[in-house]
């Protein structure tokens, strides 16, 4: 009987902040287990707003074997040809229009720690979310429908805003895909858990970036925002940088969950 195998998932990497304090993260949560997969968003990579093909690249090589995006993925617009390599494990959000450049999923093969194939995939939500998206529930039935495994291992990631969406999306899908990991909100929640039929699911993973800040930015900035109604460019935050993602344990049988936890990792 084959051995339950680790996956760990880590939530907004946002900016210069969250890419150190990824790379330390990774090195810790591999410390403390052997990794099968790494799966990264980096939607926020770029100063806290998109992401270019250098820094796709750069969280490649700090670990990720997937990356994925929300609703700033086309915010630089030189992504559009890496996300149309069939090639690089990135993909924007499945439930965007047709015509939007990238991959609907991703499948990282399977290797010596991976026992068999892995496909991620991403939806966003709808509510309170300014990008329109189509139904995520209708897009993952055909998103599932479509790959091609009769049995597939899948961790489907929520970008979205409201719990709400986010828990009903998990139990749509539990017993059908091994986890739905919540990201977007930057603020992770204490409710990783596993659903009746075997899906592990957390609200939000939190993000990799400066908590000194109001979720990644500068906190006087968003105040002036907030409290004049002037519009103001919102730097980087800066100071007491973690690493905020779950850990995931698959049994690779049934590829559902045996477990899911919280991870943190503060930088000394």
């Amino acid at each position: 009987m084959a051995e339950p195998f680790s996956i760990a998932f880590f939530g907004d990497c946002v900016g210069a902040p969250g890419r150190r304090a990824l790379q330390s993260g990774i090195a810790a949560a591999r410390a403390a287990r052997t990794l099968a997969a790494i799966v990264v968003n980096g939607e926020n990579v770029k100063n806290g707003s998109g992401i270019t093909p250098e820094l796709y690249r750069s969280l490649r090589q700090l670990g990720a074997d997937a990356v994925t995006l929300g609703d700033h993925a086309f915010r630089d617009n030189k992504i559009s040809a890496v996300l149309g390599d069939p090639l690089e494990p990135i993909l924007r959000p499945a439930n965007l229009p047709a015509k939007a450049p990238g991959k609907r999923w991703i499948r990282i093969p399977a290797s010596k720690t991976l026992p068999r194939d892995l496909f991620v995939v991403t939806v966003l939500g709808r509510v309170f979310m300014t990008l329109q998206a189509d139904d995520p529930f209708a897009c993952i039935d055909g998103v599932l429908a479509a790959l091609p495994e009769t049995n597939p291992l899948v961790i489907v990631e929520a970008h979205m805003e409201a719990t709400s969406e986010k828990a009903a999306l998990a139990h749509h899908l539990d017993g059908r895909v091994a986890a739905v990991i919540g990201t977007h909100t930057h603020v992770a929640t204490a409710d990783a858990r596993i659903l009746p039929r075997g899906t592990a699911f957390i609200t939000d993973v939190g993000m990799c970036g400066p908590h000194a800040s109001i979720i990644g930015r500068k906190v006087d900035g968003v105040l002036r925002a907030m409290t004049t109604g002037v519009h103001t460019v919102f730097d980087m935050g800066e100071g007491d940088d973690r690493a905020c993602g779950c850990l995931i344990e698959i049994d690779p049988a049934s590829a559902k969950a045996v477990s899911i936890e919280r991870f943190e990792h503060r930088l000394a």
